[in-house]
């Protein structure tokens, strides 16, 4: 039996035109069972699952047995009471803060969607320019390095995707976000899905309104609330994820489960009793509510002011751009809500106890900050965004660190914590030393990137750089609200 399988697995790479040394372990065991040709994997380019070079990652350790719950929110800026903004009504989110590590200093690498989630996943740094497609066209090279849970597949785990992860809910390409040939990260996924209901398909969910309208640009509102039950497409992506871990709870692998809410994203919408929350809650005034003079990284807010019918201008109607506010707190609490319902389920099937849980928004988002509303800009206010990490075994719960930290260190620090090693293509350095001691510091540097400039955050200062050149400068000690420019 032996020899028929190592004469099996031979002509499998031969037929893939494959070295032996590269074919996935994975795939190795899987091809013959009893004799039996059961598996030939898909000739779509993938990273070899054990054969990547690796590294140490230093650090504390856990079990390889570890699952890990990694929570990943759309738009999702640090207005939340456990980041010190204590009109907004976050008490899920507030509890995980308190019993895990809170970086009250982390920044992503491009406050976009896309260019944020590739950060995320591969664990690279995103190019200058960019958004769409940057995981996708990573997975189209010839021997691409690793995604995330490319990587824990390869050592064993159980990978699931719900909602919106990579570019697109569900993790697909296509016209509709759902052609089962043209997956974002072929080979990465156990199972990748995005329940859409009555909003029909992962496009029409991504701005879905209630009773399963679709977004029908510079036609739609802005804002909206409902007394649905089933109220947007945040329920099913929950419903699905609560359903996978009573699965994954039945079965003897350690899992990497990755929900992605979508909502506070635009438009900003909720149930209504989210927004009766804040009917009389007295919101603070809008920081630095002034359009920059000189150089700056102004925009026009070109898909708040442009993607919806609303014609109001929050700059010039300061009642509208109240109501707006609102609207984007009672969307936050609302997705607060399901984070909530997410982990009590956790809570309650056991898995808790061996679970590293990760809490993290993909960037910030100003509201009224510099007469901007929405992302896009490399001010602090669009790169800024919440991450909170709790691991089975915390130490020094519910005190924040100050550190400076990436999205990038976001990959390195679940393989040092799960116990498994780093693919060496990482730009990242693991941050567990943190999650395990809040005083600890980390290099001390935030990388951003966006519309051909860079941006370089330390502890004190916040520059960025224009064709190579110092654009603007901050001295965030003096000038968090970044008004005062040092080079002019």
């Amino acid at each position: 039996l032996l020899l028929f399988e190592g004469f099996t697995i031979s002509l499998v790479s031969i037929l893939m035109k494959t070295p032996l040394a590269c074919l996935p372990s994975l795939v190795r065991r899987s091809i013959c069972v009893g004799g039996c040709l059961l598996y030939l994997p898909s000739a779509t380019a993938t990273p070899a699952d054990d054969g990547a070079p690796t590294k140490s990652g230093g650090g504390v350790q856990a079990s390889i047995k570890s699952n890990i719950l990694l929570i990943c929110i759309d738009d999702l800026n640090t207005q939340l009471a456990c980041y010190g903004h204590k009109h907004v009504h976050s008490p899920n989110i507030d509890k995980l803060a308190t019993q895990g590590r809170q970086f009250s200093r982390h920044y992503v690498q491009a406050p976009t969607c896309g260019a944020s989630r590739f950060s995320l996943l591969i664990g690279n740094y995103p190019p200058l320019n960019g958004n769409n497609g940057l995981v996708a066209k990573h997975y189209a090279k010839e021997n691409p390095s690793p995604s995330l849970p490319h990587w824990f597949k390869s050592k064993g785990y159980q990978t699931i995707s719900i909602g919106k992860i990579s570019h697109h809910p569900g993790g697909y390409m296509g016209k509709e976000w759902n052609d089962p040939e043209k997956p974002e990260m072929p080979g990465s996924w156990t199972r990748s899905l995005m329940p859409c209901g009555i909003w029909k398909t992962p496009r029409g969910a991504m701005h879905g309104y209630a009773e399963g309208k679709p977004r029908t640009r510079a036609y739609s509102p802005r804002i909206e609330t409902t007394n649905k039950i089933t109220a947007y497409p945040d329920d099913l992506i929950l419903m699905s994820a609560v359903n996978q871990l009573n699965n994954l709870n039945k079965q003897d692998k350690p899992w990497l489960l990755a929900v992605g809410f979508i909502k506070p994203h635009l438009p900003f919408t909720a149930p209504q009793k989210f927004l009766d929350h804040y009917k009389d809650v007295k919101f603070p005034p809008i920081p630095s509510p002034d359009k920059p003079e000189g150089p700056s990284l102004w925009h026009g807010s070109g898909e708040f002011m442009r993607n919806y019918a609303d014609k109001n201008n929050p700059n010039k109607d300061l009642k509208y751009a109240l109501n707006v506010r609102k609207h984007y707190a009672a969307s936050t609490s609302y997705v607060d809500d399901n984070v909530g319902k997410l982990l009590k389920h956790l809570e309650k099937s056991g898995s808790a106890k061996n679970t590293i849980i990760v809490l993290w928004g993909d960037h910030g988002f100003s509201l009224g900050e510099k007469q901007i509303w929405g992302k896009h800009h490399l001010y602090h206010t669009a790169l800024h965004s919440p991450l909170i990490i709790k691991t089975p075994d915390q130490k020094t719960a519910g005190k924040a660190t100050t550190a400076v930290t990436e999205t990038i260190d976001i990959y390195p620090t679940l393989c040092t914590l799960a116990g498994i090693p780093l693919p060496d293509h990482l730009d990242g350095k693991s941050l567990a030393h943190i999650v395990n001691d809040p005083s600890q510091k980390s290099d001390g540097i935030a990388n951003s990137f966006w519309a051909g400039k860079k941006s370089i955050i330390t502890k004190d200062t916040h520059t960025i750089f224009k064709k190579g050149k110092v654009f603007l400068k901050f001295d965030l000690t003096k000038d968090p609200q970044e008004i005062y420019n040092l080079v002019n």
